[in-house]
């Protein structure tokens, strides 16, 4: 009896932390992820890099930067899409959220679609991102993406294979 006891008792722990993850998680999308979406879909570089920690570890296939070079880089790419009228389009989704009350670990693949007079083109991409809370707000302090897994391209397929984040 004893035994049945503590496994009732381990299973309730684990269900009400499962239970609170998911309810953080609900809040990081509503404040995080969908003034992300907005930002790109709006090309709002400002909105963008106030949605990242003051330190970031920001990871590409370019290199490591930890100087936070790449908010510049945000304006300058937003600057540079007005001017050639190009519209964004993202969507992701997650393949894994580990989350407790200051920070998530959230894996996911992203579509970005890119549309100009000139044309369309659409990227594919895998992301690492870690988010802490800070003074009530979560941020990115960590931020890696890839356009490739072992070498492989990612393609609509792969991003295909669940469908995008909807926000209410």
């Amino acid at each position: 009896m004893r035994k049945f006891t503590l496994l009732i008792l381990l299973f309730s722990v684990a269900f009400v932390s499962a239970q609170n993850a998911q309810e953080i998680q609900k809040e990081i999308n509503q404040t995080l992820w969908k003034p992300f979406k907005a930002a790109f879909e709006n090309i709002n570089g400002p909105a963008l890099n106030d949605l990242y920690a003051n330190q970031v570890l920001r990871v590409t296939p370019n290199g490591i930067d930890t100087e936070n070079k790449f908010k510049e880089g945000n304006l300058k790419r937003f600057e540079d899409n007005k001017n050639s009228q190009t519209s964004i389009q993202l969507d992701f989704w997650f393949d894994s959220r580990h989350t407790n009350s200051d920070t998530s670990y959230e894996v996911g693949f992203y579509k970005m679609q890119l549309t100009n007079p000139e044309g369309e083109n659409t990227i594919y991409g895998q992301f690492h991102i870690v988010l802490k809370k800070e003074d009530g707000a979560w941020k990115i302090t960590q931020d890696w993406d890839t356009t490739t897994i072992n070498g492989n391209t990612i393609t609509a397929s792969d991003f295909e294979k669940q469908e995008p984040l909807q926000f209410e």
